[in-house]
C-alpha cells in the first residue's frame, strides 16, 4: 500500500525533485498555498514532532490535543493504518533514502474515513544517522481518482486476493488431513503459514479443560512449563479459549505489557506482533492457533479477516481430526477386545498369530472383523479358528467377537466341526444383522496328527512341510456364515488331513493372499512360494508374511495363524482302543472289562492294573445307571514328559456327575470317591449333547509300548 518513496514525484511534489527549503514553511512554499496542507518537523533523538496549525487542521486535532508526540495522532490514525505508515517510514530511515511518501487514512471527529498524503525529507548526520525529518500533510480526500491512489487499491486488492487464495489452497489440503499431526504437517507443508508472512505458528488443543501444545516452532522457541497449560494461565492461548475471542498483539510492546510472564521467554525470537485465533467448533473452543511475526507491525481489517477465515478452516478440520482419532482409538480397543489376549500353551504344538490392521486410510478406520482363535480341547486336540467379518467398521468388529465366542463355546461342548460351523451360521443368521462372515475351524489331535476340517467360503488353508517346502491343502467347503443358515444349506464337509511332527499348518484371511492387479489363485501360488522361502523359526515366519503385505501395499486386514505339530516332547499316542457298551447288555459289560485288563497289561502298567480296573469299572457302571443311552469306553496312552494312561466314558446325558455320601449298606454312593482317591486327575467335559468323565493315571516309561 505504499504509494512510493525516493525517485516517484507524486502529486505536490516541487518541480523536478528538488529539495525545498528545509522548514515547514519552505516545504509549503514550494507545494504552493492552494492545497489544505500542513508542516510538521520531527526531531528523531527527541521524538517530538511539531505540527502547524494548518497540520493540525488535516488530523483534525485541536492544538491542545497533540502534545508534540507522534503515537497521540492514534487518536486519529487507525491501528491498521500507523502500523502500514510506521512500516514506510522505518524502511526509508534503515535503507538510507532521503525521502518517502505514502497515502494513509484518518478517522475525523465525525467518524469519517479521510485520505491524506504525507512526504517527508530524512535529514542525516555526517555519519550518515538520520537525525530528523522535515515534511508536510496534506488531505488527499479529491484525489481518490489520482493515478497513485489507484495503483495502492490495485495493490491492496492484490494483497487481498493472494491471502484468501493462500486460505483456500491451505483449506483444500485440510480437507484430506485425517489426524490432528496430519492437520499440523498441512500447515507445515504447504508454506500456508509462510504465505501469510508469519515466521512460525504454535497451536495447542484442548483436552479435559487444559491446553496442550501439539505444535511449536521454529526450534528452540519452546517455553518450559507452557507443554500443558490451564485456560487461566497468563498466557495468549488461555485467553483466546477462554473469551471465544481473537487476539491481535500489534507490537512488542503490546506483547511484553499483556503477557508480562512469557514475553520475556520469547524476546531472543525477535517477534514483533502475534495473532492468536481461537479453534471453535460446535460454539465450543477446541483448540488454538498462533501466529508469529518477525516483520509486522499491527493488522488491517483485511488482514485480520483472513486469518479468521484461516482460523475457522483449521478448526473444522482439527474437530473432524479429533473425532477420527477418537473413534479409531474406541475401534481399536474394541477390537483388542474382542481377539484373545493370550495364546494357550498347548502340549505338542507351537502356535503363533498375528494381526495387522489396514493400511488404507480410504476406509475411515483402522479396524476390520478378521479375527482368529486357539481352543484346547480334551485329549490333547486344540481347535484353530480364522475368521473375516464382512466390513471395516466397529460393528463389524462387534459381530466378530460374539462369533469368536459362540465358535469356542460350541468347539468346547464336544461337537464336531461341521456341527460347530453349523450352530455357528445359525447364530449369525439370528443375530438380524446384513453381515455375513467367512470361516475355516480345523481340528488337530496332536496324539494322532489328524486334522478335521470344516470351511465357510474361506481360503483353503496351506501346509508347510518339515523340508519347508509349502503347499495349498484342498478342503470341500459350504457357504459363508449366516448365509448358509439364510438359504438352509447348513452342511459343511469334513476333510481329513494328516499333520505329522514338524509340519506347520497356516490358516489365513485374504488380507494376506490378495494382492492389486492379480487373482486369488495366484496369490495363493505366491504365498505358498513365499513360505518355502521364509525363515523356519515360527515367530519369525509369522513376521515376514505381514512385512509382505506391506512391502506390496497391502490394504486389508490381516489375521494369521501357525500352528506346528512338535517333532518330539509332544504327547502322542502309544495305543488306543475304544469299546462300545450298550445298557442292558451284561455281555458287552464284561468284554470291556476284559478289554480293560488286557490293555494295561499289554501296555507296561502292571503296576497299577488293579487301580485302573477298578475306577474304569466304576465309571462305566455309573454311566449305564444314570443314563438310558450306552456308555462308550476309549483308552489310551499318551507320551511325553510323563507316560500316561487315559480312560475315557462318554455318555449321553449332559446331568454332570456328583459325589454322595455312601449308603448305610456301603454298596452305593463310592464310585466318585474311588475316582477321587485312585486317578491321579480327573474331570467332566460336555460332549455334545451328553458328556464325558475322565481320569488318567501315571505309569511307569517304556521303550516300546
Amino acid at each position: 500500500m505504499d504509494a512510493g518513496s525516493g525517485g516517484g514525484e507524486e502529486p505536490g511534489d516541487p518541480p523536478g525533485g528538488e529539495s525545498p527549503d528545509e522548514s515547514p514553511r519552505g516545504f509549503l512554499e514550494a507545494y504552493g498555498r492552494g492545497l489544505r496542507m500542513g508542516g510538521f518537523e520531527w526531531d528523531l533523538v527527541s521524538g517530538l514532532m511539531h505540527m502547524d496549525a494548518n497540520a493540525h487542521d488535516v488530523f483534525d486535532v485541536l492544538p491542545e490535543e497533540y502534545d508534540d508526540r507522534p503515537e497521540t495522532l492514534a487518536l486519529r490514525v487507525p491501528p491498521g493504518e500507523g502500523s502500514r505508515l510506521d512500516a514506510i517510514v522505518s524502511q526509508a530511515l534503515k535503507s538510507g533514502e532521503e525521502n518517502y511518501g505514502a497515502y494513509f487514512r484518518i478517522r475525523t471527529r465525525a467518524g469519517e474515513l479521510r485520505w491524506t498524503h504525507t512526504r517527508g525529507y530524512i535529514r542525516r548526520d555526517e555519519t550518515g544517522r538520520p537525525r530528523r525529518i522535515v515534511g508536510i500533510v496534506r488531505d488527499a480526500t479529491d484525489e481518490l481518482n489520482d493515478a497513485t491512489v489507484q495503483h495502492e487499491r490495485a495493490a491492496r486488492e492484490a494483497i487481498r486476493r493472494r491471502e484468501t487464495s493462500v486460505v483456500q489452497s491451505t483449506t483444500a489440503a485440510l480437507a484430506h488431513a485425517r489426524t490432528v499431526n496430519e492437520v499440523i504437517d498441512v500447515l507445515r507443508e504447504t508454506h500456508g503459514v509462510e504465505h501469510l508472512g508469519a515466521t512460525s505458528f504454535v497451536m495447542g488443543v484442548v483436552r479435559a479443560g487444559r491446553i496442550h501444545l501439539v505444535a511449536e516452532g521454529p526450534a528452540g522457541s519452546f517455553v518450559p512449563g507452557t507443554h500443558i497449560t490451564r485456560v487461566d494461565d497468563p498466557y495468549p492461548m488461555g485467553e483466546v479459549v477462554s473469551t471465544l475471542k481473537p487476539r491481535f498483539i500489534e507490537s512488542p510492546e503490546d506483547f511484553a505489557a499483556s503477557y508480562p510472564v512469557l514475553w520475556p521467554h520469547i524476546t531472543h525470537l525477535g517477534i514483533r506482533s502475534a495473532a492468536y485465533l481461537p479453534l471453535i467448533a460446535q460454539a465450543r473452543p477446541i483448540g488454538a492457533v498462533g501466529l508469529l511475526y518477525h516483520d509486522r507491525k499491527g493488522f488491517t481489517q483485511s488482514e485480520r479477516n483472513v486469518l479468521l477465515a484461516l482460523g475457522s478452516s483449521i478448526a473444522q478440520s482439527l474437530q473432524r481430526a479429533m473425532f477420527y482419532e477418537q473413534e479409531k482409538d474406541l475401534a481399536q480397543g474394541l477390537q483388542q477386545a474382542m481377539l484373545p489376549r493370550t495364546i494357550p500353551s498347548v502340549p505338542g504344538a507351537d502356535i503363533a498369530v498375528r494381526y495387522r490392521a489396514a493400511s488404507d486410510q480410504s476406509q475411515g478406520r483402522d479396524i476390520g472383523g478378521d479375527w482368529y482363535d486357539v481352543i484346547p480341547l480334551p485329549g490333547g486336540r486344540v481347535g484353530a479358528v480364522i475368521g473375516d467379518v464382512q466390513g471395516h467398521d466397529t460393528h463389524a468388529a462387534a459381530v466378530m467377537g460374539q462369533l469368536r465366542i459362540v465358535l469356542r463355546a460350541y468347539a468346547a461342548e464336544g461337537h464336531t466341526p461341521a456341527t460347530v460351523m453349523a450352530r455357528a451360521s445359525v447364530f449369525l443368521h439370528e443375530l438380524d444383522t446384513e453381515r455375513f462372515a467367512t470361516c475355516l475351524y480345523a481340528e488337530a489331535d496332536l496324539s494322532t496328527g489328524v486334522v478335521q476340517i470344516v470351511r465357510a467360503g474361506h481360503l483353503d488353508p496351506l501346509l508347510r512341510l518339515a523340508d519347508g517346502t509349502a503347499r495349498r491343502l484342498p478342503v470341500d467347503g459350504g457357504l459363508p456364515l449366516g448365509l448358509s443358515a439364510e438359504f438352509g444349506r447348513l452342511e459343511y464337509p469334513v476333510t481329513t488331513a494328516e499333520l505329522d511332527p514338524g509340519q506347520t499348518l497356516l490358516l489365513c484371511t485374504d488380507g494376506l493372499v490378495e494382492q492389486p492387479g492379480t487373482d486369488l489363485d495366484d496369490g495363493l501360488h505366491a504365498l505358498t512360494a513365499l513360505i518355502g522361502a521364509s525363515p523356519a523359526d515360527l515367530d519369525r515366519l509369522a513376521d515376514r508374511l505381514c512385512a509382505s503385505v506391506d512391502e506390496r501395499g497391502g490394504e486389508d486386514d490381516v489375521a494369521l495363524l501357525l500352528l506346528r505339530r512338535r517333532r518330539a516332547g509332544a504327547p502322542q499316542s502309544g495305543g488306543r482302543l475304544t469299546e462300545h457298551v450298550p445298557p442292558g447288555d451284561p455281555e458287552a459289560l464284561s468284554a470291556a472289562r476284559h478289554m480293560i485288563r488286557a490293555a494295561v497289561r499289554a501296555w507296561g502298567a502292571r503296576e497299577r492294573a488293579d487301580e485302573i480296573e477298578l475306577v474304569a469299572d466304576e465309571m462305566i457302571t455309573n454311566a449305564l445307571m444314570h443314563t438310558d443311552g450306552p456308555a462308550i469306553v476309549t483308552l489310551r496312552v499318551l507320551t511325553g514328559p510323563d507316560r500316561r494312561l487315559r480312560v475315557d466314558v462318554e455318555d449321553s446325558s449332559s446331568a454332570l456327575p456328583r459325589r454322595r455320601e455312601a449308603g448305610e449298606s456301603g454298596v452305593s454312593g463310592r464310585g466318585l470317591l474311588l475316582v477321587d482317591r485312585l486317578a491321579d486327575v480327573w474331570g467332566v467335559e460336555a460332549r455334545g449333547g451328553g458328556k464325558c468323565v475322565w481320569c488318567e493315571f501315571v505309569v511307569p516309561a517304556r521303550t516300546a509300548a
